[in-house]
C-alpha cells in the first residue's frame, strides 16, 4: 500500500457514505467524516509495525476529509444540475407566497442558485469542514488502532 493510499481510501470512504441519499443522514454528527478519519489510521498502522506518527495520521485525515468532501462536492453539484430547475421553480414559487420578503433579498437568492455562487459556497464550507472532522477523527484513530512500542531491551553493562 503506498504512502497516500490509507487517505485516498478513507476519503473515498466519506465520499461515498456522505453522498448517498438515506445513508449520508449519518453525517449529520460527522459520523462519516470521523470514521474515514479513522479509517485512514487504521490502514497506516496495517502497513508498519511501528506505532503510526501522530503527523503521518493528521495529514492523512486532512487529505482523507478533501478528498471525502470533493467527491461529496461533485455528486451534490451534478444532483444540482439535474434537478436543479425543478427546485429552483419551487423555491421561487414559495418565495413570491411571502410578502415580507424583500425584493434585493429575493434577487440574491436567485444570482445565487443560477450562477456558480452556491458551488463555490459548498466548496468553502465543506472542504475546510470534514478536513477538520477527518483530522479529529485520524486522532482518535490513533487511540484505538495506534500500536504500542515494544520495551527496548535493558542494556547490559560493560564492566567486565
Amino acid at each position: 500500500m503506498g504512502k497516500h493510499q490509507p487517505a485516498l481510501l478513507g476519503g473515498l470512504f466519506i465520499g461515498v457514505l456522505s453522498s448517498l441519499p438515506v445513508v449520508s443522514i449519518g453525517n449529520c454528527c460527522c459520523l462519516w467524516v470521523l470514521g474515514g478519519g479513522m479509517l485512514v489510521v487504521y490502514l497506516q498502522q496495517q502497513n508498519t509495525p511501528m506505532p503510526v506518527q501522530t503527523g503521518d495520521a493528521a495529514i492523512g485525515g486532512l487529505i482523507a476529509g478533501a478528498v471525502g468532501g470533493l467527491i461529496l462536492c461533485v455528486v451534490q453539484l451534478v444532483l444540482m444540475q439535474a434537478a436543479g430547475p425543478l427546485v429552483f421553480d419551487q423555491m421561487r414559487a414559495e418565495m413570491s407566497k411571502n410578502p415580507q420578503m424583500p425584493p434585493q433579498a429575493m434577487a440574491f437568492i436567485e444570482r445565487l442558485m443560477t450562477g456558480g455562487g452556491l458551488a463555490v459556497i459548498m466548496f468553502a464550507v465543506v472542504l475546510p469542514l470534514f478536513s477538520v472532522f477527518a483530522l479529529l477523527g485520524s486522532l482518535l484513530g490513533l487511540v484505538f488502532f495506534r500500536k504500542k512500542t515494544p520495551p527496548q531491551p535493558p542494556q547490559q553493562s560493560m564492566m567486565g
